[in-house]
């Protein structure tokens, strides 16, 4: 099983921002991450059920907006 989202992130504005996103992101366990800077997202790959709730708590813990998650 995997499943795929979408999350939208405001505030990222350089290399170092979208490296500590996808960092806390792929730190959970079962998730791979990758941040697209110019289009404010991350796309996640999860191998497990991963609520929106980690997801959004793990990219605000960096100090970042979370707009959606779909």
């Amino acid at each position: 099983m995997s499943v795929t989202k979408t999350i939208k992130i405001e505030g990222m504005s350089c290399q170092h921002c979208s490296a500590a996103v996808e960092k806390a992101l792929s730190s959970l366990p079962g998730v791979s991450a990758t941040v697209d800077l110019d289009a404010g997202t991350a796309t996640v790959v999860a191998t497990r059920e991963v609520s929106d709730a980690e997801l959004r708590k793990a990219v605000e813990e960096e100090d970042y907006e979370v707009v959606s998650i779909s």
